[in-house]
């Protein structure tokens, strides 16, 4: 499919793309410890603590891929006027990411999810969020902030990283595209089912089964390919989508190029590899597959190494970003 001269253009092509990133981001917030013997007072593990650790999550891990492929994340966002918050923006000056997108505001909460994870594996999460809809004036101020970056930076694509956290709305969706449209800058879409079908007018839209499922409220099954590819194009042909990647998760990817009134479909297998944890995966893959619609990259390539990545971040424990030398070799190895 490639060969290594093209692959070494398009991971080289990749520094220095500007990626504006809308959407809900939170911290992954992890107690790492030992597992040596059960509670005396319930059936429950007990772990002594070896290390916390705060990482960016949601939206903002797509930031930590982009940046991590070479590319320049901007994050839009809305997060809490509160401890979390602070914590949230430190991180983001230690990671040298513009924070020029992200505004606070006193009426919502900072989302953290708190990961326990013992001897290597991941036992509990507790989640402390808000899922409230942006106040009119917080999407105004929000909208404000992306409008200004579109006009006066040149931004080559823009994610939608929508977690139904209340950051994206309908609103903030047709005025985004408007601009992105009069500027000439793609869309990427990573949905959720409350916004599901307001995204028109878009590059690439990258569901999960579930999400497709949920997004379309019907019952697919996985197992009959036909019907559940004929469902997408209707929806895919309806919101006038160019191409939709679906993750099909341990089966891999199926991407739907519209081409006039026809469809080019491919499905490509997932890799064969050891899975520690699939959290972040889906993050990983919208990253790559965002570069790729920025470098103009065809369907077929931008779905292999979408797939690819999407898999390389699963052998590692947590939700971490893809490590660009070793996505470069894993390409070498298995695509050309």
């Amino acid at each position: 499919m490639f060969s290594k001269e093209e692959l070494e253009k398009i991971f080289v092509g990749f520094n220095g793309l500007k990626v504006l990133i809308i959407g809900d981001v939170m911290i992954d917030s992890y107690i790492w410890g030992h597992v040596k013997r059960l509670s005396p007072e319930a059936p429950v593990p007990i772990v002594n603590v070896v290390k916390r650790e705060n990482r960016l999550g949601g939206a903002a891990n797509v930031a930590i891929n982009i940046q991590s492929l070479g590319a320049v994340p901007i994050i839009c966002s809305v997060i809490g006027d509160d401890e979390k918050g602070d914590t949230f923006c430190k991180i983001i000056a230690e990671k040298n990411m513009p924070s020029h997108g992200i505004i606070k505001s006193k009426e919502r909460l900072t989302t953290v999810k708190f990961r326990v994870i013992g001897n290597n594996s991941h036992l509990l999460r507790v989640d402390e969020e808000t899922e409230s809809v942006l106040t009119d004036n917080e999407t105004a101020l929000l909208f404000f902030q992306i409008k200004k970056i579109i006009n006066t930076e040149k931004i080559d694509v823009i994610i939608f990283e929508d977690y139904d956290k209340g950051v994206i709305s309908k609103t903030l969706i047709d005025s985004t595209i408007e601009v992105a449209k009069k500027n000439n800058v793609p869309v990427v879409v990573d949905p959720k089912k409350n916004n599901f079908s307001h995204y028109t007018q878009i590059q690439l839209f990258k569901p999960n089964f579930r999400e497709l499922c949920d997004g379309l409220k019907a019952d697919l099954n996985l197992s009959e390919v036909e019907s559940f590819t004929s469902a997408l194009t209707d929806f895919q042909k309806k919101q006038n989508i160019a191409t939709v990647l679906l993750s099909l998760s341990e089966h891999g990817v199926l991407i739907s190029e519209m081409l006039g009134n026809k469809f080019n479909i491919i499905k490509i297998p997932a890799h064969l590899r050891t899975i520690a944890d699939v959290s972040g995966a889906g993050d990983t893959l919208i990253s790559v597959a965002a570069l790729c619609i920025a470098l103009k990259l065809s369907a077929g390539k931008t779905a292999a190494l979408s797939n690819l990545a999407g898999g390389v971040v699963c052998e590692h424990v947590g939700v971490i970003p893809i490590d660009k030398e070793k996505f470069f070799n894993e390409a070498v190895k298995l695509l050309l």
